[in-house]
């Protein structure tokens, strides 16, 4: 019998892991841990060596000062506990190493495909199943409303970079974009709302800056056409005394205390929530929360502000080297896709922390590492087909 090589198993395990993770959290968990121990096995073999794009190394010293922020903790062992998932970068150099070529550009259209059916899902549970007012949104096959969100949110910004940048097969976005933006919509998630908004807005501007002027028209037929309670939803955040709206204000002042109390090692991974009432507002509406709902101001609670320090240096590296293949590369889709998500992930991230949802992050650096993987030429025996 014909063995079949590590590589190949490692590139279809890739595509499984991608399908998988809008719909199975624990199937794209078993098959991540496939790909990351391929990939293992292809550079302890000598069939490949290691190699990562440039915002690889910011990424490794955030995870460091992560560690270091781990043993000042309040509490090291619940925080060590939380940083497995700085397993999940090794994602970006296995990435970079087996989505070469052209094979990018499938995993992307996986993720499009596959979020264009979860869309459909989501929408059946808003329509038929009753998933359609705050106590109970529509989820997706996900746990949580935040995370189904999220996860559509990138396929939208990854679809309209299809759209926009893609010299051919056109079709398919074009078809599902609708079913993205209305799965979105239904969910009543703001933050997800901001993101897919400057996501897609800077794709127009990156395309033709007078393409912007198109967003403002999309979204006022959008509120026209949208549910009630979607409506009240949307106008819900240019409420001030909106509840969600006023906390927010809250944990603002809330996280510069506790970065004010510990700035250079923080609370501590996954400490927020133990320490919240300790450092709660007056203003505060919860009485607790899991985060500051805010990307910088948590990590910089959380670990310290040269944990921020890193996490903003991968930003722009990741932004800075993805733009550069904009302008020279040879798959400007793939690197306006990667810009498109940098762009929806900070918006989204200053009202809520998606950088430390699992599915989310999962997601995010795929679609950043492969604009970067498609310029290397691929392995033989190793094709998409």
């Amino acid at each position: 019998m014909k063995q079949v090589p590590v590589s190949r198993v490692a590139l279809w395990s890739l595509f499984g892991f991608v399908a998988a993770l809008q719909v199975s959290i624990f199937a794209a968990q078993v098959l991540l841990a496939v790909v990351v121990l391929c990939w293992m096995a292809m550079m302890l073999s000598g069939r490949a060596r290691f190699s990562a794009p440039s915002f690889f190394r910011p990424l490794m010293v955030y995870a460091a000062l992560t560690l270091v922020a781990t043993v000042f903790s309040v509490d090291p062992r619940a925080s060590l506990a939380d940083d497995k998932q700085l397993l999940l970068f090794l994602l970006v150099p296995a990435v970079h190493e087996i989505a070469r070529g052209s094979r990018a550009r499938t995993v992307v259209h996986v993720i499009i495909t596959v979020g264009a059916a979860t869309a459909v899902y989501g929408i059946v549970q808003y329509g038929i199943l009753h998933y359609d007012n705050l106590g109970q949104r529509p989820q997706g096959s996900m746990g949580h409303y935040m995370t189904y969100s999220g996860l559509l949110m990138l396929a939208a910004t990854a679809a309209a970079a299809r759209l926009l940048f893609e010299a051919r097969d056109r079709v398919w976005p074009a078809l599902v974009m609708p079913a993205l933006l209305v799965a979105l919509a239904l969910t009543f998630t703001r933050s997800a709302w901001v993101g897919a908004s400057v996501g897609i807005a800077s794709l127009l501007l990156l395309k033709d800056f007078r393409l912007i002027g198109a967003l403002p028209v999309l979204l006022a037929v959008g509120v026209a056409v949208a549910p009630p309670q979607v409506t009240q939803r949307f106008y819900s955040m240019f409420n001030l005394n909106d509840p969600t709206s006023r906390d927010r204000v809250a944990m603002m002042r809330e996280g510069v205390r506790m970065i004010a109390a510990d700035p250079l090692t923080g609370m501590g991974p996954n400490m927020v929530e133990r320490q919240y009432i300790r450092f709660r507002d007056p203003e505060a509406v919860e009485r607790v929360n899991p985060h500051l709902h805010n990307v910088p101001l948590q990590i910089a609670a959380e670990r310290g502000l040269p944990a921020l320090g890193a996490w903003l240096w991968f930003v722009g590296s990741a932004a800075a080297g993805l733009w550069a293949l904009l302008r020279a590369g040879r798959h400007r889709f793939l690197a306006a896709c990667g810009l498109g998500a940098v762009a929806a992930m900070l918006g989204a991230g200053l009202f809520e922390h998606n950088f430390g949802d699992s599915e989310f992050l999962m997601l995010f650096l795929m679609l950043v590492t492969l604009p970067f993987a498609s310029e290397r030429d691929e392995a033989p025996g190793t094709s998409a087909a």
